[in-house]
């Protein structure tokens, strides 16, 4: 009996998990969006976003890091670090592919929460 339980506790942690489907071969998205990820719930206002996207919806970034083609926008507030990794596809303007975030003294928060925290404060800081 005990293994029956197991077992099924076991597939439904397993049903839990889901990959990204890619789009069948010949259709395309439409142009300037960026495919979300499985696991991105409160983060729509900010996927996808250029660098003068976040920056009307965060305000000025407080670091800004290129390295090749690659740019990590970050922006601080009084409760959370979030780091903006932008990417270009195929030649278009870097966009949001990738979000981190953190506590100020480095332990883990929701993102969503810091995306929420920053759109708050004032004045872009």
């Amino acid at each position: 009996m005990k293994t029956l339980v197991a077992g099924l506790a076991g597939l439904l942690l397993l049903a839990g998990c889901a990959t990204a489907v890619a789009p069948p071969a010949g259709t395309s998205r439409a142009p300037g969006r960026v495919a979300m990820p499985v696991g991105i719930a409160g983060l729509e206002r900010v996927m996808g976003q250029n660098a003068a996207g976040l920056a009307a919806l965060f305000g000025t970034p407080d670091a800004d890091f290129r390295e090749g083609a690659g740019r990590k926008l970050q922006f601080q507030s009084p409760i959370c670090v979030l780091d903006a990794y932008l990417y270009p596809e195929k030649g278009a303007e870097p966009r949001v592919t990738y979000l981190d975030a953190r506590q100020r003294d480095g332990t883990p928060i929701d993102r969503a929460s810091c995306v929420a925290a920053l759109t708050r404060r004032s004045g872009g800081k």
